[in-house]
């Protein structure tokens, strides 16, 4: 993973996110939250924080066919700056 190689002390963190989101059965936002409390919908986008706030990760979530499309992820700064909104 890319950014994991800049900031190396991501990678425990999103390794963990990876392995939860490929063996959930999500439904909904209600169900995701039951993993991950403090995830938020932003318009399309499902945004994760990472690492204790560290890092986003912002995700498109298609419930019906379980598929994720990991759109970014960022550190905080660059995530309040907003140029990923589209």
């Amino acid at each position: 993973m890319e950014f994991a190689t800049i900031y190396t002390d991501s990678e425990t963190a999103l390794d963990t996110w990876y392995r939860t989101a490929k063996t959930a059965d999500w439904q909904n936002l209600a169900e995701l939250r039951e993993s991950y409390p403090t995830a938020d919908l932003v318009g399309i986008y499902t945004v994760f924080n990472i690492k204790g706030n560290h890092y986003r990760l912002i995700a498109e979530i298609n419930y019906r066919s379980g598929t994720i499309f990991v759109r970014d992820i960022l550190t905080h700064a660059e995530y309040d700056k907003e140029r990923w909104k589209p």
